[in-house]
């Protein structure tokens, strides 16, 4: 028996039982299989057969064509639609790109230039160059995904376009503050301080990082001294204090000697400021100013010894360029706290969240009162798009190229 031979629907319910013997063969191109599905379908008029009908000639059909289910259905699905069956050719060559190399190129600079944030911060970053500063060259980063960031990083085109320091030794702590865990409630000025050292060399001290960060904007001020006495560290101190362009509420340390002293308890409580320091066996009371220590200090400065005498210069730097970039045009994630069915806290971090620490300070409910007599918000709207996130990261490189170049340079004379 032979295929043309099939004249019924009986004939082709024998043919896939296997009672009859069958002799036949479909050509192996594709455009002959699918002439002969069209021709199939036409001699048995599959739109005026039943359901069961159809479904023996379905089966045929996959039996000799080796079509898979799905596929056999749109072809049947297409003839009835046009009378016909015409194979369409399609040639792929995968995915069609949706980033382009410039656009890699574009994010390596970026990541250069704001040291490597993670995904989220640059995600926003690009969004805010596109769409609050018009740079026009990040319309497709400004809708890229954060996963996607971390694809691109592994790009072939993105590798090729882009000391030595002492632990924090244990002190007693002195009777002065309190050992409490500090709840603004949403409200800004209380700020987690804590000190980070630039490393010692052959005996000598380097530099010291103070660096204060608010809880609830994470608005963050680094000021650089030579030495950590009173004598450097109160008029510091003041300056930072002085710094923060909202009312400071809450001064919050570690048990660390430089801070827990009359000089600095005298100092806040001539400003009116709560003094609080962490708790034994809470490491997380001071979490927020250790996380900023990693995240923008030693990203900033590293852990090469830089000696006392440059303290001055290290400050100028903060003052002209960290400080800045940090509060206005550095992206930082914001928790939601969630309690669970059983009451316990629980912190949750999303995309909507990411916002640099002025944009945070402005969405707060009357988030005027807070401000300083002196300051208004006209005014640190100018600081803040007085600059673009990049030309703000791209001024905060070239200045600390000169800041290290200058160190360098002197450090050679003198030696």
């Amino acid at each position: 028996m032979n295929i043309d031979n099939l004249k019924s629907i009986e004939q082709m319910e024998a043919f896939l039982s296997g009672s009859q013997a069958i002799a036949f063969a479909v050509a192996s191109s594709k455009d002959e299989r699918y002439a002969f599905v069209e021709k199939v379908l036409k001699r048995f008029n599959y739109r005026q057969l039943k359901r069961s009908e159809k479904g023996v000639l379905l089966k045929f059909l996959l039996k000799v064509t080796d079509y898979s289910r799905q596929q056999l259905t749109r072809m049947v699905s297409r003839y009835i639609k046009s009378g016909k069956l015409t194979r369409y050719q399609k040639t792929m060559n995968g995915f069609k790109k949706r980033f382009t190399d410039d656009d890699v190129r574009l994010l390596a600079k970026m990541d250069e230039l704001h040291d490597m944030p993670n995904g989220a911060m640059i995600r926003n970053l690009c969004y805010r160059a596109f769409h609050k500063f018009n740079e026009l060259e990040y319309e497709r980063l400004s809708t890229i995904s954060v996963s996607h960031i971390y694809n691109l990083r592994k790009y072939l085109r993105y590798r090729t376009t882009r000391g030595y320091f002492d632990k924090t030794k244990s002190t007693h702590g002195l009777l002065i503050g309190e050992r409490r865990k500090p709840e603004p409630n949403g409200q800004p000025g209380y700020i987690r301080i804590d000190t980070v050292h630039q490393g010692d060399f052959e005996g000598k001290k380097g530099v010291y990082h103070i660096n204060a960060v608010d809880e609830v904007t994470q608005f963050e001020i680094v000021v650089t001294v030579e030495k950590i006495s009173e004598d450097y560290l109160i008029p510091a101190l003041e300056k930072l204090l002085d710094a923060f362009p909202f009312v400071i509420i809450n001064f919050h340390s570690d048990n660390g000697s430089e801070y827990v002293n009359k000089m600095v308890f005298k100092l806040l409580n001539k400003l009116l400021v709560e003094f609080t320091k962490s708790r034994p066996r809470h490491s997380n009371d001071n979490g927020l100013a250790e996380s900023k220590n990693a995240s923008v200090v030693r990203k900033t400065f590293g852990y090469v010894h830089v000696p006392q005498r440059y303290a001055i210069e290290m400050n100028e730097f903060n003052q002209t360029a960290l400080n800045q970039y940090v509060n206005y045009h550095r992206p930082c994630y914001f928790a939601t706290t969630i309690i669970d069915k059983k009451g316990k806290a629980k912190k949750k971090y999303d995309y909507k969240d990411v916002m640099t620490p002025y944009e945070k300070f402005k969405s707060l409910p009357n988030a005027k009162s807070y401000l300083k007599p002196e300051i208004t918000f006209e005014l640190l709207d100018d600081i803040a798009y007085k600059m673009t996130d990049n030309e703000a990261a791209d001024f905060l490189q070239q200045k600390r190229k000169l800041l290290f170049k200058q160190i360098h340079e002197d450090y050679k004379k003198r030696a």
